[in-house]
């Protein structure tokens, strides 16, 4: 899955086209598995209260659903084979929201017995009783059900969009079921490691194209012009990987050179917008089936495209069928940036991944949802540097970790391999540690092992665990038997204790053409930097080092300190080339030494200095100096990344200054002047052929700059918004949201007014989200409270009202978060299940306000514990950010006048 955590601002337009789907070759199925007490590598922890007895398990699921996409409702039957471990009068299966008519179970002999009902919506299970207890064997379990569909993105759910033709209100049906929403569809053992085949079965209308995770079997013409779909039965697969779709869609395919079909499929008018993501898609399973040394066991792959968005995730990898909302999947030269079109493909690289890293091989329990998700974000950079090495994709590997790290840094963060005991801790386990943390941990054991040892590890772990479950364990295990001694240690290190490691670069001698450097290990911290439990946490950590020019010396930093040798002499360079999780603190000395030849370094290493520097200056381990000197030796004529990461330090250090103008236009002087040769360069229009880097380039600065006030940049930015009056598609192209999004936080009443007006008559569903979004954006208080209030009528769609109050919070904060609290029935309306409680929370995040704390507190208090965690986490951050915020204002600002 990949998750969402920012509000969406703006994105591509498009959808793609889905026609029936028929592929040649039938998927080999692995064998069953033997009898056994409970799941392969399922937790017995009966403690746990979100998983269901151990005592059955499916084998297979028949499924037919009917339904009805006006009235928001479904009829479902099902026919579930399992096995009965061990005597029992009940079978305890999940459910939510199915009310159900009828339920049997028939046992070896063919009699059915009538069995009672009775659900728990709480534990979210219901319970089939029989009259008498039932013997050990194979049942069948039949049951009629009707069930809710919802306009959240949670079990099966409605998106309605404009006809991309005539801009009629259309309606599309989708399901997203991870991580526990398959209950929502069909009562089952709705838990990763309870594998089992499925078989769907849907009743459509007969114009409509219905879409799963297998190809059409057949389609049977009924009457009152509806249509009976059933598809191939699937592999061996876990609940939340179950897929369905119907809708006035069309289907842009071919075949790939691995003999399976792909196709992107969407509302039905997309076209050629489909391109660009069907061409990516091919080769991405030719690369991936090579490098696990797995062949794509499907007949299909598709990805399907859903208009609206989610404050939850972005995109979902059901087996042989993704779900993406098209704001990232198609291609709309109107409005597509370049930044969203790399998005684009790294977002399908990272589905596309989860084919075999999550679906082919699981995890057991939710506690390793990062072998999911970790292993999946680090593919996609790996994919993605395979195939467009000129995007550069590892130097954003720096800002993932930086993301990260930014959690991590908290008492409240959490190790990687978590305790998963609630629905609620499923739901927020995908965050930042889980994903990018994830990454970077992968990044630095590959670095150890090497990357031919870790492949070999990789392809071993999946020939051994594929259509199975798995635990962490696992996966090192299989890296260390291909070669990797010693890893596992250092594996258990970063994955099962939470923070960052810290180390401190003490004397630095050079003799007989060698350098000597000794190393400290502590934790980096912004909230408990004196916490004993802090120092006494270690990790063995894997460091690559230089001196000068000299060869880069690998060694492992173990019980809290060590010396490295390395060859050469000149300014020591820790985390060479950027691999390793962790902070590295220099002396005043060794840092002037590295200062003085940053030009030169490794834009990699640029980026890391920087990163690490302001993140140890923000925290108080050193003064905001040594990073301003940092930023300000950053050559004009950097790396498009680099000069991109400055730029929004720039704009980050004018943010800190609202209070005080004659600070912000001084730092607005110098991030100007920093970034005018570059902009010079650029220019306002993008140049046809230019490289990837240069547009995104472009866009960032013009971010930038009109955030700081730039004069030139602010007065463009109306030249070509009133241009729309005389020519509608006056911006259409790559800048199009990024000029629109300049106006939007500086804008009148009366361009408040128009960009509201061309949201309601776009005729795309991106752009219209996208639209109504940006109203959000504005600093006027009186235009943001408008934009809250338009946010709770049905004008802005019922999945962009939400994107709209996450907008305001970033420059309205308290404003937003007493607008959500106090109509917050109908602001939850408006969001996933699985992101409300993080979401009041996330907006009081950007508070600066310390009275917020204790508003939050109050917020929280009455809480269950594992819905107060992001409550916890947002406290945390506003108390730390209110003791050095004033510190690091004025170190900036003394900065500024000393130059």
């Amino acid at each position: 899955m990949t998750y969402s955590t920012r509000n969406l601002l703006v994105a591509a337009v498009s959808a793609v086209a889905l026609a029936a789907c028929s592929a040649q070759t039938e998927v080999q199925s692995a064998p069953p598995a033997p009898l056994m007490p409970a799941p392969t590598g399922a937790p017995l922890d009966a403690s746990v209260p979100s998983q269901l007895p151990r005592i059955a398990r499916p084998l297979h699921y028949d499924i037919s659903v009917t339904p009805d996409a006006r009235a928001l409702s479904f009829a479902g039957e099902a026919g579930i084979d399992l096995e009965l471990y061990e005597p029992s009068a009940t079978l305890t299966l999940n459910a939510l929201d199915l009310n159900f008519s009828e339920a049997t179970l028939t046992g070896p002999d063919g009699k059915a017995i009538p069995l009672t009902v009775s659900a728990d919506a709480d534990a979210q299970t219901a319970t089939f009783s029989a009259p008498a207890p039932l013997a050990p064997g194979t049942y069948r379990l039949a049951t009629r059900y009707t069930g809710v569909i919802g306009t959240q993105a949670n079990g099966l759910f409605a998106l309605d969009y404009p006809d991309k033709a005539t801009g009629a209100e259309t309606r599309g049906l989708f399901t997203q079921f991870e991580a526990p929403d398959a209950r929502r569809f069909v009562p089952s053992f709705d838990e990763p490691s309870y594998k089992a085949t499925f078989t769907l079965s849907a009743t459509v209308p007969a114009g409509d194209l219905a879409v799963s995770n297998m190809p059409a079997a057949s389609e049977t013409p009924l009457a009152n012009g509806m249509k009976k779909v059933t598809f191939r039965t699937s592999p061996k697969m876990s609940s939340y990987l179950l897929f369905f779709a119907t809708g006035d869609f069309e289907r842009l395919a071919k075949k790939s050179e691995s003999g399976a079909e792909v196709g992107i499929v969407s509302p039905k008018g997309s076209g050629e917008q489909a391109r660009f993501a069907l061409d990516s898609l091919a080769p991405l399973l030719t690369y991936y089936a090579d490098y696990f040394g797995q062949p794509y066991p499907l007949p299909k792959l598709d990805n399907v495209a859903g208009p609206g968005q989610s404050q939850f995730f972005g995109a979902m990898e059901n087996w042989g069928a993704i779900f993406t909302f098209e704001r990232i999947l198609l291609d709309d030269p109107k409005i597509t940036s370049e930044a969203t079109r790399q998005e684009i493909y790294t977002t399908q690289a990272h589905e596309v991944a989860h084919q075999w890293f999550g679906d082919l091989v699981t995890m057991a329990w939710w506690d390793d949802l990062w072998l999911n998700e970790g292993f999946a974000s680090w593919m996609e950079t790996k994919a993605s540097d395979h195939f467009h090495s000129d995007w550069q994709p590892l130097l954003g590997r720096v800002g993932g970790r930086e993301y990260a790290m930014g959690l991590d840094a908290f008492a409240t963060t959490h190790p990687i391999v978590q305790t998963i005991r609630t629905v609620e801790d499923t739901n927020q386990a995908f965050d930042a540690i889980t994903y990018q943390k994830g990454e970077a941990v992968i990044t630095m054991l590959e670095s150890y092992a090497g990357e031919d040892v870790w492949r070999s590890g990789l392809r071993a772990y999946m020939a051994q665990h594929k259509y199975g479950n798995t635990r962490t364990d696992d996966l090192w295990n299989a890296v260390e038997a291909a070669g990797a001694k010693g890893l596992t240690g250092i594996a258990h290190d970063f994955t099962s204790q939470p923070g960052i490691p810290l180390l401190r670069v003490g004397s630095i001698t050079c003799a007989g053409g060698n350098t000597t450097v000794a190393l400290t290990q502590g934790e980096f911290s912004r909230d408990r930097k004196d916490s004993i439990e802090g120092e006494k946490r270690r990790w063995q950590v894997p460091v690559l080092a230089r001196a000068g020019d000299g060869a880069v010396a690998r060694q492992v930093i173990a019980g809290g300190a060590g010396s490295l040798t390395l060859l050469g002499c000149g300014p020591v360079l820790i985390n060479a080339g950027q691999a390793g999780y962790y902070r590295t603190l220099y002396s005043p000395a060794a840092l002037a030494a590295l200062r003085g030849r940053f030009a030169s370094l490794a834009p990699i290493d640029q980026l890391g200095l920087l990163g690490d520097n302001f993140a140890l200056a923000n925290a108080g381990y050193q003064p905001m100096g040594a990073a301003l000197d940092l930023l300000a030796v950053t050559p004009k004529d950097a790396n498009q990344k680099v000069i991109g990461d400055a730029a929004g330090r720039y704009e980050t250090l004018h943010g800190y200054f609202d209070d005080q103008p004659a600070v912000q236009k001084a730092i607005a002087a110098r991030g100007g002047a920093a970034l005018a040769p570059a902009m010079a360069r650029l220019g306002f229009d993008a140049r046809a052929g230019e490289p990837a880097l240069d547009s995104i380039l472009r866009s960032e600065l013009l971010g930038a700059l009109g955030t700081m006030g730039d004069a030139k940049v602010l007065a463009e930015a109306r030249r070509r918004f009133a241009s729309l009056d005389g020519n509608p598609a006056a911006l259409d192209g790559p800048l199009k949201s990024r000029w629109l999004g300049i106006v939007a936080v500086n804008a009148s009443a009366a361009e408040w007014d128009k960009l509201r007006a061309m949201a309601k008559t776009s005729k795309s569903a991106v752009e219209r989200s996208a639209f109504y979004t940006l109203l959000g954006n504005a600093q006027d208080p009186e235009l943001a409270q408008r934009a809250l209030d338009l946010a709770l009528t049905d004008e802005p769609g019922k999945t962009t009202s939400a994107a709209i109050i996450g907008a305001v919070a970033r420059r309205h904060a308290g404003l937003a978060v007493d607008f959500a609290q106090a109509n917050r029935a109908a602001v939850d309306g408006l969001i996933d299940a699985s992101a409300r409680a993080r979401f009041v929370a996330g907006l009081a995040a950007w508070s600066n306000d310390p009275a917020m704390i204790a508003k939050l507190a109050a917020m929280a208090a009455p809480l269950p514990a594992d819905a107060r965690k992001p409550y916890d986490k947002a406290i945390a951050t506003l108390k730390e950010r209110s003791v050095s915020r004033p510190r690091i204002k004025g170190e900036v600002a003394a900065w500024l006048k000393a130059k």
